[in-house]
């Protein structure tokens, strides 16, 4: 008999799931596709049956079931009161996945925000192991970010710390979806840079992997617009450290793939921005597209050590 939880990290498209033992190893992994296509009753239910099957397969293969299960989402989450508020990729909204997912399980359950969790594994485990204080980066299709304090991650007051994304950084930019003008992650995502880059080639089917690719070989173009989004990405880590003070600085998502041809130019134009500020280590994600699982597995365990250690109360 192996104890072990459940973690499940729900992305736009697919879903990664895996059976976590005590010792934070990975016991199992499994993937699905979210199914988004068929509607969010059907992604709600293939969910539900994902972490159904996942109960089953600890059952027969560790002879016990999962003692608690955590699940990452994206979009606007209430984790106090478990709550999915809402999803645009997903088309859910005010959805009770955690009393849902107990129901079902039988078990305790843990809901979390994605980047947040991913950020709860970089900090504990990733990257900013070390580190009191860190802010975890994923440029991605759009830009989130996760402050870690003192190994938990704070989820502000209603839910939306750490929206680094949507700092203005050029007043009177490009339009963003939040309604904003100048967003940064109108200009440093991803997406940006691939939007920039097609732009730039004549291209439509070239992406941000591409522009590295010739920025490493010393395309003037390709460098132009890969500068640009460095600098917008400096400006918004400016303002942030500013305000937050971390000792570390983890970046992640697609764009740090590209290694140092992102890293180099981006230390650079930090440092040539500070004034007083403290100057953090500026590090790459370790855990890659496993962060939200493991956060998932660590949210999981810690609603068990929660639990553990209330004490109780006389009657």
């Amino acid at each position: 008999m192996v104890r072990h939880v459940i973690a499940l990290d729900v992305g736009g498209t697919g879903m990664k799931a895996a059976l976590v033992g005590d010792d934070g190893g990975l016991l199992h992994r499994a993937r699905r596709a979210t199914g988004r296509e068929r509607g969010p009753e059907a992604v709600l239910a293939g969910i539900l049956d994902f972490a159904a099957e996942l109960r089953a397969y600890g059952v027969e293969h560790y002879g016990e079931p999962a003692r608690a299960a955590g699940i990452a989402v994206p979009g606007i989450v209430d984790e106090t009161n478990g709550t999915a508020v809402y999803a645009a990729n997903l088309g859910w909204r005010d959805v009770p996945l955690r009393a849902l997912l107990t129901e079902r399980l039988g078990v305790p359950v843990a809901l979390g925000h994605d980047v947040r969790t991913g950020g709860l594994a970089e900090g504990r485990i990733g990257a900013g192991r070390d580190a009191d204080r860190f802010l975890f980066v994923p440029l991605g299709t759009g830009i989130a970010g996760a402050i870690g304090i003192d190994g938990r991650v704070e989820a502000g007051a209603h839910g939306f710390a750490g929206e680094i994304g949507h700092i203005v950084v050029r007043p009177g930019g490009t339009v963003c979806p939040c309604g904003q003008r100048g967003c940064l992650e109108r200009y440093a995502s991803a997406s940006a840079v691939s939007e920039a880059w097609a732009a730039a080639g004549g291209d439509p089917a070239a992406d941000a992997a591409d522009c590295a690719r010739a920025v490493a070989s010393g395309d003037p173009n390709a460098v132009r617009v890969w500068q640009e989004a460095v600098d917008a990405l400096a400006d918004g880590l400016v303002t942030a450290l500013t305000l937050l003070d971390p000792r570390t600085l983890i970046i992640g998502g697609g764009l740090a793939e590209a290694g140092e041809v992102l890293f180099r130019p981006l230390r650079d134009a930090v440092r040539h921005r500070v004034t007083f500020q403290k100057l953090p280590t500026i590090v790459p994600a370790a855990l890659g597209d496993a962060a939200g699982c493991l956060g998932a597995g660590l949210l999981a365990q810690d609603l068990l050590t929660a639990t553990s250690t209330t004490p109780e109360v006389s009657t």
